[in-house]
């Protein structure tokens, strides 16, 4: 009888560990598609680049795909992920050119809410440091 307990446990726990994760992946994805995102701050090696990303918006999409719009018009279309349980995120612009090629890669998200993301990337010794904020 104990072990059958113990079993029943078992899966109980393991199946809302589960649901957490799905609620948390949700809500992610319900925070990200509400309303277009801009870059309001991003930084390569300490050096303030952010008025080269100042004419586009973000849209991201429940089906990961996210479109970079250039003054209103889609420039790129690529994709995106986030994981709430390791607070990382990523995006990927196939062929995109400068500034665009700059967020493609995984992201370490350092602090977030419903209306920003702040998130670093490091590569070699190359640091990239990005702010996103709900328009």
């Amino acid at each position: 009888m104990k072990i059958a307990l113990f079993f029943a446990f078992t899966f109980f726990l393991s199946g809302c560990k589960k649901t957490i994760e799905k609620i948390q992946e949700d809500l992610v994805i319900q925070a990200m598609t509400d309303g277009q995102w801009g870059v309001t701050s991003f930084t390569q090696n300490g050096i303030d680049i952010t008025s080269d990303f100042a004419s586009y918006k973000f849209k991201y999409y429940s089906n990961k795909t996210v479109d970079a719009i250039k003054n209103g018009t889609v420039e790129k279309t690529g994709t995106w992920d986030g994981n709430s349980g390791n607070m990382t995120t990523s995006a990927n612009f196939p062929g995109a050119s400068s500034p665009l090629n700059l967020i493609n890669g995984s992201w370490h998200i350092t602090n977030n809410s419903w209306t920003f993301v702040v998130a670093t990337q490091t590569n070699g010794s190359e640091i990239k440091t990005m702010r996103l904020d709900k328009l």
